[in-house]
C-alpha cells in the first residue's frame, strides 16, 4: 500500500534521515519513534504530502486515501462541532451547492422551453447521480453517529468549536478522519490533550483498524497497547522490527549486543593477521604470503555496531530559598465560565516539601486550578502564597509562550538575570542545544524541543515551589526518564498534573482526584490511590461510571401509614436500582460491541437508535432515583 524507497531529507547540510526503506501494508500499526528533533514529524509529513524530500520515492497504490492527525489542530473559528466534522465531506457539499444553485433556478426561471432551461435539468440530473453515489443521503447520519460514538452528546453538536478544550477538539478531528474513510492514517501525538477515556477509545479502533496506521508517540503504554511494528529513526538511520515498542527495545538491545560481540571476535582476528602480515614482510621468503594476507584482509567486510544515540539532558531543580512550613492556602475557591461551574468551593493546604499529584479527566478542573493559583485569571475565594515563597509555573501549552521568531540563545538571555545571564550557553548545552543550535529560530524546533527549550528557561528563576501541568507532552522517552528524576530529585514543594501512571508513579506523596467540581484527598502516592479506588490501573480510574449512594435512612418512631409509605417507597426505590443496573450492563456490552467492531456497528442505525434509547432511560432512571430518594429523606 505505501513504498518508502531511499528516502533522504538534510537540512543545514546535515542529514535528517538518509537513503531510508521501508514498505507498509494493511493492517500494519506502526510506532515511529525516536528523540526529539530525530526527523518523525517531519517523516509524517513527507507521507502526507506536505514536504518534498531531497530525494528518494514514495510510491502508493492508486486512489490511496490517506489521513493527517498533526499535532497542532487549528479549527476555523465560528464553526459549530456539526460544521466542523462535515468539513470531510468537502466533495458532497460541493455537489450539495451546486444543487442548491439549480433548484433556485429551477424555482426563478420561466423559460421552459429553452435550450439553457433544458441544460439546468440536465444537470439537475448529473448532480443528483453524483450527490447520491458519493453519499450525500447519509453523510449527516454517518457524522451523528461518529460523534456520538466519540461521546459528544447531541446537545452540543451545535456549540462553537471554541468552546471546547484541546482534547475534545482533537476527537473532532478524528471523526473527520474516521469518517473520511481513509486507506493509511498518519497519527502525530495523537494521545498528547487526551484524557484516558478518550485514549481508551482510540487505542480500541486502532486495533480494530483495517488499513495503514502510522503513529509519532512517547506513550510508551498506547505504543504497547497499539502497534505490531517499531520503526526508530536514530542518527539518520531507521530500525525497523515487527515488534511493539517495548519487544523491539529488548530485541534491538540482544541484537547491539550479539554486534558488539561478533565486532570483538573479528576486530580480534584481524590484529592477528595484521602481526602475521609483518611478520612476514620482514622476510624476502615469506613476502607472497603477506601480500596474500593483506589481499585476504582488504576484502574482508568490517562489521558495524549499530549506533545509538544516548545523548540526554542534564537537569536539576536547585530550591531558592526555604519558604515557611505553608506555602500555599486555598479557602472557597470557585472558578465558573458562563454558566459552566467548574470548581465549587475548593479548600486545600500545601505544606512545604509535600509532592501532590493532580489527577482526573480532562475538564475537570485540574489546569483550572493550577492557573489560579498563579493568577491568570479572575476566580472567587482566597488563595495565599506563604513566606518566602518562590513559584516555577510549567503551563501545558507552554511552548506556545515561546517567541518563534527569536533564537534559542536570545529567549534564554531575554529571561535571564544579571547573575545567571553568562551561563546561558552553559544551560542549553545542558539541554542538548550545543554549537550553532543556540543560534536556530525557536519556529523551526520540533514540539519536544519547544518543551525542552521551556524547561531550561524555567531554571532561570528561582524556585521553591514547581507547578507542572502535563510536562511530558511532546517529550521523547528518555527525556521523560531524565525529568522525572530531576524531580524525585527535587527538595522543594511540587504540584504534578499528568495523565501517565509511568510517569507519575514514584513522583508523589499526596494525590488530589478533581472530579464533579471538588477534589478528594488520598494520603499516599499513585499506587495508593489506585488501591483505594479498588482498580488495576489509571484507565479504570478515569472511565465515567455512575455512582453509587446508599441509601441512609435516619431512624425513628413512625405511624403505620408512614411505615406503610415508607416501605413502598423503599421497594420503588429498589426495582429502580435494578433496572439502572441492568441498564448499565446493557449500555456496557453495547460499548465492547462498538470497541470489538465499529464499522461494523455504525451502519447498523438500528443498533445504535436501541443505543441511544437506553442511554436515555437510563438517566430517566436516575432522575426516578433521586427524586424517589428525596421524598425518603423528607
Amino acid at each position: 500500500m505505501l513504498n518508502i524507497h531511499n528516502l533522504s531529507v538534510s537540512f543545514g547540510g546535515e542529514y535528517l534521515f538518509e537513503e531510508v526503506t521501508f514498505r507498509m501494508g494493511s493492517g500494519d500499526r506502526v510506532g515511529l519513534v525516536g528523540k526529539n528533533g530525530a526527523g518523525k514529524s517531519t517523516m509524517l509529513k513527507i507521507l502526507a504530502g506536505d514536504f518534498k524530500p531531497d530525494s528518494g520515492q514514495i510510491a502508493t497504490e492508486k486512489e490511496v486515501r490517506i489521513g493527517f492527525l498533526r499535532q497542532d489542530i487549528d479549527f476555523e473559528q465560528g464553526r459549530t462541532v456539526l460544521e466542523e466534522a462535515y468539513q470531510a465531506f468537502t466533495d458532497i457539499q460541493e455537489v450539495e451547492r451546486k444543487l442548491e444553485q439549480i433548484n433556485h433556478q429551477l424555482v426563478t426561471r420561466t423559460d421552459y422551453e429553452s435550450e439553457e432551461y433544458s441544460q439546468i435539468i440536465e444537470d439537475l440530473s448529473d448532480y443528483t447521480h453524483r450527490f447520491e453515489l458519493l453519499g450525500g443521503y447519509n453523510y449527516v447520519g454517518d457524522t451523528e453517529k461518529i460523534l456520538l460514538g466519540l461521546g459528544f452528546k447531541r446537545e452540543v453538536f451545535n456549540n462553537q468549536t471554541e468552546t471546547f478544550s484541546g482534547g475534545w477538539r482533537m476527537r473532532i478531528e478524528l471523526a473527520k478522519l474516521l469518517l473520511q474513510a481513509n486507506d493509511i492514517l498518519l497519527l502525530d501525538e495523537p494521545t498528547n490533550h487526551l484524557d484516558i477515556e478518550s485514549i481508551i477509545w482510540l487505542e480500541s479502533f486502532l486495533r480494530n483498524y483495517q488499513g495503514v496506521v502510522v503513529i509519532v508517540s512517547h506513550d510508551k503504554m498506547f505504543l504497547d497497547n497499539v502497534t505490531n511494528r517499531t520503526i526508530e529513526i536514530s542518527l539518520g538511520k531507521a530500525y525497523d522490527f515487527n515488534k511493539p515498542y517495548s519487544q523491539y527495545l529488548e530485541l534491538r538491545h540482544e541484537i547491539r549486543e550479539k554486534q558488539l560481540a561478533t565486532q570483538k571476535n573479528q576486530a580480534k582476528k584481524i590484529e592477528e593477521t595484521e602481526k602475521l602480515i609483518e611478520k612476514f614482510r620482514a622476510k624476502a621468503s615469506k613476502a607472497s604470503m603477506a601480500q596474500s594476507l593483506i589481499k585476504k584482509l582488504d576484502k574482508v567486510e568490517r562489521i558495524e555496531v549499530d549506533e545509538d544515540d544516548n545523548s540526554v539532558m542534564n537537569i536539576s531543580f536547585p530550591v531558592s530559598k526555604v519558604p515557611g512550613k505553608v506555602v500555599i492556602e486555598a479557602v472557597n475557591v470557585t472558578k465558573k465560565y458562563g454558566d459552566n461551574t467548574i470548581l465549587k468551593d475548593i479548600n486545600l493546604l500545601v505544606e512545604r516539601g509535600s509532592k501532590i499529584a493532580f489527577v482526573g479527566q480532562n475538564g475537570q478542573g485540574k489546569s483550572t486550578f493550577i492557573k489560579a493559583l498563579v493568577n491568570e485569571f479572575e476566580y472567587q475565594g482566597d488563595i495565599k502564597l506563604g513566606h518566602n515563597v518562590q513559584v516555577g509555573y510549567f503551563a501545558q501549552n507552554q511552548a506556545e509562550y515561546l517567541d518563534g521568531e527569536i533564537t534559542l540563545l536570545r529567549t534564554m538571555e531575554d529571561a535571564a538575570t544579571d547573575m545567571n545571564r553568562s551561563k546561558v550557553r552553559d544551560m542549553l548545552g545542558s539541554f542538548l542545544f550545543r554549537g550553532d543550535d543556540v543560534e536556530k529560530k525557536v519556529k523551526v524546533l520540533s514540539g519536544g524541543e519547544r518543551n525542552r527549550l521551556a524547561l531550561c528557561k524555567l531554571l532561570l528563576q528561582p524556585i521553591n515551589v514547581l507547578l507542572m501541568d502535563e510536562p511530558t507532552n511532546h517529550l521523547d522517552i528518555k527525556s521523560k526518564n531524565v525529568l522525572k528524576a530531576a524531580l524525585q530529585k527535587f527538595e522543594g514543594t511540587l504540584l504534578l498534573v499528568s495523565h501517565d501512571r509511568d510517569f507519575l508513579q514514584g513522583m508523589s506523596n499526596i494525590v488530589y482526584e478533581f472530579k464533579d467540581q471538588k477534589i478528594k484527598e488520598y494520603l499516599g502516592d499513585i499506587n495508593y490511590f489506585l488501591e483505594q479506588r479498588n482498580a488495576m490501573n489509571m484507565r479504570e480510574i478515569e472511565k465515567k461510571d455512575t455512582v453509587k449512594q446508599e441509601v441512609k435512612v435516619e431512624k425513628k418512631n413512625l405511624s403505620f401509614e408512614e411505615q406503610k409509605s415508607q416501605k413502598a417507597l423503599q421497594n420503588k426505590l429498589s426495582k429502580i436500582e435494578s433496572q439502572i443496573q441492568q441498564l448499565e450492563k446493557d449500555i456496557q456490552h453495547d460499548d465492547k460491541a462498538l470497541a470489538s467492531n465499529y464499522n461494523k456497528h455504525i451502519e447498523d442505525a438500528h443498533f445504535f437508535a436501541a443505543y441511544e434509547k437506553k442511554k436515555v432511560e437510563l438517566e430517566k432512571l436516575l432522575e426516578d432515583w433521586e427524586a424517589v430518594q428525596l421524598e425518603l429523606e423528607g
